[in-house]
């Protein structure tokens, strides 16, 4: 059986500074692809992009996450 190809997209919401965003998006990053000096193109083409909450389109799309922050006790970023 043949496997289709094509985009899809995995997305994980962080309760996070923009600055430990940034160092989990280097992380993940660093999982798709571990050696960035290799020749392209990588064997899976990938790409990542952070988003603040204001730049959601639905910003209600991680509520539940903002209320486990708040019943958790983090302060907001």
């Amino acid at each position: 059986m043949s496997e289709e190809r094509g985009v899809h997209e995995l997305r994980l919401g962080l309760y996070a500074s923009r600055e430990e965003a940034e160092r989990i998006k280097e992380r993940v990053t660093a999982l798709l692809c571990p050696d960035p000096g290799h020749a392209p193109p990588c064997p899976v083409p990938w790409s990542v992009l952070l988003l603040s909450g204001d730049d959601l389109d639905d910003p209600d799309a991680y509520e539940e996450l903002v209320e486990q922050a708040r019943i958790e006790g983090r302060p907001r970023p």
